[in-house]
């Protein structure tokens, strides 16, 4: 390096330098959605493969400026770029030059915003929206995964680190779990790499509050369905070591506007779906409410429309199927004294899952066909 200044290459030179540096292409590629979660691809006009939405960032764009751009190229489409899904490396192959690609999530697109695109460069011959299993089974291999590796991380919350589409060891999002559990017993993980590939779990905290009456004070937020009611309470900042407990009361005083001690932890819910994290949600006893606290309620604005205080035969029409198994075992702990409970989607831990009525009838009629073969 120089010494002095006088010695120091001119921005110019310095600009010609990296310009004439080898180095990846760097593309950007979007995962476009829409309402009903199925993917877009495209039948390009100039080979037979078909695509996702994207292409080579050019110049001085980002990898988000270049995927904007080339929705509005392709597809005429001006939406926001959506947050990084998956980063692929790929080895150089037939262009002699390795590849960068970054996965975008687009959308969900409304109906209308859908119903809009349309080919105005010509690049694009079609375009189809798939449910994912038959994306995965329409696109090349070396697109395939990274759509299913994207899209795992979209509904896990994280980021996919591939290489040639593989998810490397360590990856937060698209190792196969049984890959991971067997480069785990082989001690193929170091620090580091376990604690980003180990599944992750939500955790909430709740307060199960009752009027004089015996009715529960549920609450109406202004995200997700409408007419469905919750708990007082939220999710653990536990990034900020925050307790199941502290985010309880503070949960309260952000939602209702009272600063109310949570008493006794009444049950601990675990529920799960495919594809996504775990939920771990904490019930606490927050007691009867007089009417005199009833009436300091003041609801957090832009989060709570409304809150109401309703028996327990009305819970089915107002919370979901698990919540209200999760509320009346709590109430059962709380009326005799019991628990902490363990509590698997509502249900205490062991209890076998009792089989829906339209099973039953699918299995009924299932056997009438068979005895008349």
């Amino acid at each position: 390096m120089p010494d002095r200044p006088s010695d120091r290459p001119s921005p110019d030179a310095v600009r010609a330098y990296y310009a004439a540096r080898p180095s990846p292409l760097v593309a950007a590629t979007g995962i476009v959605l829409d309402s009903d979660g199925r993917v877009l691809v495209l039948t390009p006009s100039y080979k037979e493969d078909l695509e996702l939405p994207g292409g080579t960032v050019e110049d001085t764009e980002t990898p988000e400026e270049g995927l904007a751009r080339e929705l509005k190229e392709e597809l005429d489409l001006s939406v926001p770029v959506g947050r990084l899904l998956a980063v692929d490396s790929r080895r150089p192959g037939s262009l002699g030059r390795s590849l960068v690609a970054h996965v975008h999530l687009v959308g969900p697109l409304s109906p209308e915003q859908a119903a809009a695109i349309s080919f105005a460069d010509g690049e694009v011959a079609a375009a189809r929206w798939l449910p994912p299993d038959e994306a995965y089974a329409a696109l090349p291999a070396r697109i395939a995964p990274r759509l299913r590796a994207g899209l795992a991380a979209l509904y896990s919350g994280s980021l996919a680190h591939l290489v040639d589409g593989v998810a490397q060891p360590g990856s937060p999002a698209g190792l196969d779990p049984v890959r991971r559990t067997a480069l785990e017993h082989a001690g193929s993980f170091d620090a580091a790499s376990h604690r980003a590939a180990r599944p992750k779990a939500l955790t909430a905290a709740s307060v199960l509050y009752t009027d004089a009456a015996g009715g529960i004070l549920l609450v109406e937020p202004t995200y997700g369905r409408p007419d469905r009611w919750n708990l007082p309470g939220g999710g653990i900042d536990s990034d900020l070591g925050e307790t199941p407990r502290a985010a309880a009361r503070r949960e309260v005083q952000e939602e209702l506007g009272l600063d109310l001690e949570p008493g006794r932890l009444l049950g601990v819910n675990w529920a799960h779906k495919p594809g996504y994290p775990a939920r771990i949600r904490f019930l606490y006893d927050g007691g009867v409410l007089d009417a005199a606290t009833l009436a300091r309620i003041r609801l957090a604005p832009f989060e709570l429309l409304r809150w109401r205080a309703v028996p327990a035969s009305e819970l089915r029409a107002l919370v979901k199927p698990s919540l209200r198994r999760q509320i009346e075992a709590c109430l059962r702990a709380r009326s005799e004294g019991s628990g902490p409970l363990e509590l698997h989607a509502g249900r205490p831990a062991g209890t076998p899952r009792k089989r829906k009525k339209d099973d039953k009838r699918k299995d009924d009629k299932g056997k009438e066909n068979k005895g008349k073969r």
